[in-house]
């Protein structure tokens, strides 16, 4: 199995309420990240077409191709699954005295994304997501993190890697961050939200919205 992961969104600092960490699962890596050049070679604008990069919030393209680049995505061998947050239910144990612990608090998320996918009889799971500064959070301490979380839940002698790779040389994580895009115009009500999460929609075998009930359970203790 392969994971190919990205995000959406700032823990603070912007007027968006929600956070997207999603992406998709595949067997055939190869394939999905040929579709996605084919794609673009013949779809995009030609400014487009040979960039190493094409994100979902690239200025070049406008809401109708978005809508059929997702589209085309969903008919490929894609099953998606993400974790979601609203940014005012971070608990306090993420927070210091003048911001987010991001790294602390990326490396939570990441391992909750990827649970929603463990019950699985795979023996090889392998992750791939973008780099992203993690702060204090050692890139080391990081994926031992994740191992100790995931492992103990996988068959015996299952194989887990997680991989920071350059999103502009891995297509994959480019549908990753497409997919994440999407989510992230559903959860804080852009334009055209529906029509963009109606587009994936079929495809998505897992979500969860995180620390939804973290500030009303606390309340009531």
């Amino acid at each position: 199995m392969f994971v190919f992961l990205d995000e959406s969104g700032n823990f603070s600092g912007d007027k968006d309420d929600y956070f997207i960490i999603g992406g998709f699962l595949t067997g055939t890596p190869r394939r999905t990240a040929k579709e996605f050049r084919k794609w673009q070679q013949k779809k995009f604008p030609k400014k487009l077409r040979r960039k190493n990069e094409v994100k979902f919030s690239d200025t070049g393209l406008n809401n109708e191709l978005r809508l059929k680049t997702l589209a085309y995505f969903a008919k490929q061998d894609i099953r998606i699954f993400y974790t979601f947050l609203k940014k005012e239910n971070i608990p306090p144990e993420y927070r210091n005295k003048k911001s987010i612990e991001g790294g602390l608090l990326y490396t939570e998320i990441v391992a909750k994304s990827i649970n929603l996918l463990v019950l699985t009889t795979e023996l090889e799971f392998r992750v791939f997501r973008d780099k992203r500064h993690l702060g204090k959070i050692s890139q080391e301490k990081f994926n031992e993190t994740l191992k100790l979380d995931i492992l103990p839940k996988l068959p015996a002698k299952s194989l887990f890697q997680i991989n920071a790779v350059d999103s502009g040389t891995i297509p994959n994580i480019q549908i990753a961050d497409w997919i994440c895009g999407a989510l992230f115009r559903y959860y804080n009500k852009r334009r055209n939200r529906d029509r963009f999460y109606t587009t994936i929609k079929n495809n998505i075998i897992a979500s969860d919205e995180l620390f939804k009930d973290y500030w009303t359970n606390k309340k009531s203790r």
